[in-house]
């Protein structure tokens, strides 16, 4: 038995820290609670720094896919806080909304490009994907029209898929633990 064989998945951690920090953001985006230190907190250890610990894991598990999806979601988790925080501390502008769109956007090309390399893999996993591709645009729109009810919709939008990601990890840990499929993936 290969040293690799016996490597834990960290698939489902990484996919945790995004599902969970994804859903918190977008209670906010929805408009049932405020931006406040629980997403930042989220967002620099549990979205960020972890998912960036999981990509370098899957980098000695040689998984490129999850390699660069983990490691760039949990820079992406960790330059958003830094968007907002920055300015805050005094030490950068705050990103004018159009420009907070074209980072939206560009992100949301990003994952498209992701989402094609998922045809072959699970429909949860793909569903991951295509959600958060057109989460990434929902929000981009926002951000380039001004529209509350675009933002609103995004947040809606975001916790379904952030839901599909906890879903999917849980899946897959149940099916590990109990040596066979407990909840369909």
């Amino acid at each position: 038995m290969s040293a690799e064989s016996n490597r834990a998945n960290p698939g489902p951690l990484g996919l945790m820290g995004f599902g969970m920090t994804t859903i918190l953001l977008n209670l906010h985006n929805a408009g049932f609670f405020p931006n406040t230190s629980i997403v930042l907190a989220m967002g620099i250890f549990y979205g960020g720094l972890g998912q960036v610990i999981v990509g370098i894991m899957e980098y000695r598990n040689n998984n490129t896919f999850g390699t660069v999806a983990f490691t760039s979601y949990g820079l992406f988790w960790l330059s958003l806080v830094a968007i907002w925080v920055l300015p805050v501390l005094g030490w950068a502008e705050a990103p004018s909304h159009a420009f907070m769109g074209w980072y939206l956007l560009l992100w949301g090309i990003f994952t498209f490009f992701m989402f094609l390399g998922t045809l072959k893999g699970s429909p949860v996993l793909r569903f991951v994907f295509l959600s958060l591709t057109v989460l990434f645009g929902l929000l981009a729109a926002r951000d380039f029209s001004g529209s509350a009810a675009v933002g609103t919709l995004a947040g809606y939008v975001g916790i379904v898929c952030g839901a599909s990601a906890v879903y999917l990890a849980m899946a897959e840990v149940l099916h590990e633990q109990r040596g066979a499929r407990f909840l369909p993936y």
